[in-house]
């Protein structure tokens, strides 16, 4: 099995920064995929970030400019830089990994961490 550990969320305020930090461990090849989604109260978990394993990168249209995604291969971590916060990015982050766990099948597991709570106060 392979478990997601995220550390990094608080209470800020608006215009405010964080940094939020997630470690993949236990048994895989490799990680194609890690990112980040989040989830605010009465809505859908929607993509923030996600960085490929070769270094590409997509952003949601609402982060773009603000948050900065980062990756270390060596270590399976994935960081999430959130500049210029706002009350609307309040939510529960939660970070996700696309994992292969065998070197011989092709076939990619996704896997959540717990989530960690983000608030922005205006």
């Amino acid at each position: 099995q392979v478990q997601l550990v995220e550390s990094g969320g608080g209470l800020v305020q608006a215009g405010g920064s964080l940094r939020l930090s997630c470690a993949a461990s236990g048994i895989m090849f490799s990680i194609n995929v890690m990112g980040w989604y989040r989830q605010a109260p009465g809505k859908q978990r929607e993509l923030v970030a996600t960085l490929a394993s070769g270094g590409s990168t997509n952003y949601a249209d609402s982060v773009k400019g603000r948050f900065t995604i980062s990756r270390d291969n060596a270590k399976n971590t994935v960081n999430l830089q959130m500049n210029s916060l706002r009350p609307e990015d309040t939510a529960v982050y939660y970070c996700n990994a696309e994992v292969k766990r065998s070197s011989w099948s092709p076939r990619k597991y996704d896997y959540w961490g717990q989530g960690t709570q983000v608030t922005v106060s205006s």
